[in-house]
């Protein structure tokens, strides 16, 4: 509605050949890339002592290696530019643990910790700014993950609140893409009013 347009390109975050084709056709079709968004995710939640190995290995791959795979597919050419943008979508959870969430808690933490890495190493050197933002509970299908009974009745109460609203996070994102390059926002933490 406003002129701006779209490419779409659907891929695997876990393959990093979907990565690179995502990277070429985006080059081919723009001429060059100035950010990359991580915000692919999942969260099945559950107790450790349930052993839902299964669910661990798939939560590693999406939430930690998805994001590697991203930077690594987009980082040559904003090196070649000399600069952009490459912001991390985490999680509160990276900052508390919450009931059947141990795994999930460690792969947002994961991905705040390696955003601060890429800041220190990227955006002194070559202009690169890197943000990670961390949401609090957002209207999303995040929960429809969760196999666990135990945390379906445990988010019962939590689902009870107003949480945020995808537009909330893209105002975020809009937030620090809109900064002077001399900005670097490295954290953004934003929760719904009624989150505890």
């Amino acid at each position: 509605k406003k002129g701006g347009e779209a490419l779409v390109v659907t891929g695997d975050v876990t393959k990093k050949e979907d990565f690179e084709k995502v990277v070429s056709k985006t080059k081919r079709e723009y001429g060059k890339i100035t950010g990359l968004v991580n915000n692919a995710g999942l969260m099945p939640l559950s107790f450790v002592e349930k052993l839902k190995t299964d669910e661990w290995d798939k939560m590693v791959d999406v939430n930690i290696k998805g994001v590697l795979n991203g930077v690594a597919a987009v980082l040559p050419a904003l090196k070649e530019n000399k600069g952009g943008n490459i912001i991390n979508i985490s999680s509160m959870a990276a900052n508390r643990y919450f009931p059947g969430g141990a795994v999930y808690c460690a792969t947002k933490s994961a991905v705040k910790m390696f955003s601060e890495g890429l800041r220190q190493e990227l955006a002194p050197k070559y202009g690169i700014n890197i943000t990670s933002i961390e949401p609090g509970a957002v209207a999303t299908n995040l929960t429809s993950t969760i196999t666990d009974e135990d945390i379906k009745d445990k988010m019962k109460e939590m689902q009870k609140m107003e949480t945020l609203e995808a537009e909330d996070i893209a105002n975020s994102i809009y937030y620090v893409l809109t900064q002077p390059a001399r900005v670097n926002i490295n954290d953004v933490y934003l929760v719904p009013s009624e989150q505890q």
